[in-house]
């Protein structure tokens, strides 16, 4: 199945999923904001843009890949985390702008900031401020390094959190230089947890009526993701480096080379061991690897015998055989073995849009699904204030100055 949506802002398909009627106002930029909002929009919520004039969303200058149409040529970094949403341009420090502002504030359930700590007050925006405006307002503010500390006010870009985070520690192969995640993980990492920061305020607000500030920081989402990691230290005292292509507690379990090329097993409890060992020439009971904490013991020796075995067969035949077996195994794809594979089209998770200037888009699908609301992308990703004059118009048409408007979807009483 592929996902389709319209061109502009009049043509969009009403939004169907669990967050429909929620108004969320992304003043954010570049990625963990964006990406929350973006996540919000999949699942229903009206989400309003703001860039800046005749600048727009910095990632908008991010490539190549640039793609070109009818207009400006666009960023793929851009359209990946865009998509769903209204785009203004607004100037947040003319006064001329602030109506406006004003207006959308007072309209929205949700506002996402990314400033660094100390910016949105210099605004004249600060917690006091938007309270009185729109006691309502849940708020979501992601920050590089947090709220307090000797890093508030460092600029977080996601390789240098990867890296003081500690992730880039554990990433990489024994004795290599630390290696980043292949996509921007603290970011993405950030704006998850931003997420059900909001879904949370929202339920309470449900509750107790008025909004309140969640905050994160992309640090924070690093220790978030830390998991057994951080146990290894912080309870048995051992300090993690780079587990390379094997797990680092569990065996076998990682990368190793069939005769056509890599594949990936992992053995993770003694019943699939007991399945495997006979297929690599192996005594389930050999006392050498019968329990995990054996396995993880003597890791090389059976690291070597199981590789002696593998490589003699083709990909496909240990994959055949695994799958019969219950034994969880898998193919290292690149992205275009992925996106050639029928099951993603099938469960969805390729949306195509209709953007206003490159035409048929696809992009990556929301990876969530409900049995009774129906997730998928209201708008493409705009082009910078595609949606200006409409959204004033909002402002000026609409009775937006009420802070509480007629529908809360999600659990309000008015």
């Amino acid at each position: 199945m592929v996902m389709t949506a319209g061109t502009s802002a009049d043509e969009a398909p009403a939004a169907s999923g669990p967050l429909r009627g929620v108004r969320v106002l992304d003043m954010s930029r570049v990625l963990a904001g964006p990406y929350a909002a973006m996540l919000l929009a999949d699942l229903g919520a009206v989400v309003v843009k703001v860039e800046r004039p005749g600048v727009g969303d910095d990632t908008r200058m991010w490539g190549p890949p640039f793609v070109s149409g009818s207009g400006a040529p666009e960023s793929t970094y851009f359209l990946s985390i865009n998509r769903g949403k209204y785009s203004v341009e607004l100037d947040l420090k003319d006064a001329g702008d602030r109506p406006f502002l004003t207006g959308l504030l007072r309209w929205a359930d949700v506002l996402i900031e990314n400033f660094r700590p100390g910016v949105m007050d210099r605004l004249g925006l600060g917690d006091g401020a938007l309270a009185e405006l729109n006691p309502r307002l849940v708020r979501l503010s992601i920050s590089g390094f947090g709220d307090s500390g000797a890093g508030r006010d460092r600029v977080g870009y996601d390789q240098i959190v990867q890296a003081e985070g500690g992730l880039m520690s554990l990433t990489g192969d024994e004795g290599a230089v630390p290696t980043k995640v292949g996509v921007p993980i603290a970011d993405l990492a950030a704006g998850l947890f931003g997420v059900i920061g909001i879904l949370a305020a929202l339920v309470e607000r449900g509750t107790l009526g008025t909004g309140q500030r969640v905050s994160t920081s992309l640090l924070a989402g690093q220790i978030g993701l830390h998991t057994f990691q951080a146990t290894r230290f912080l309870v048995a005292g051992q300090t993690p480096g780079p587990s390379g292509q094997h797990h680092p507690t569990v065996a076998p379990y990682g990368t190793f080379f069939a005769s056509d090329g890599p594949i990936v097993l992992a053995i993770g409890n003694n019943a699939i061991w007991n399945r495997f060992a006979p297929l690599v020439g192996l005594d389930p009971d050999d006392t050498r690897f019968a329990s995990n904490a054996d396995r993880v013991a003597n890791r090389a020796q059976l690291h070597d015998l199981v590789a002696s075995a593998l490589a003699v067969r083709p990909i496909s035949q240990w994959l055949a055989t695994c799958t019969e077996l219950g034994i969880p195994a898998g193919q290292v794809k690149d992205l275009a073995e992925v996106y050639a594979d029928p099951s993603i089209r099938e469960q969805g998770l390729v949306w195509s849009v209709q953007h206003a200037t490159l035409g048929t888009v696809e992009l990556p699908g929301n990876p969530l699904q409900f049995s009774r609301s129906a997730v998928g992308p209201c708008l493409p990703p705009p082009v910078l204030g595609q949606h200006t004059e409409h959204v004033r118009a909002w402002v000026r048409d609409s009775a937006v100055g009420d802070p509480q408007p007629a529908a809360h979807p999600i659990g309000a009483h008015d």
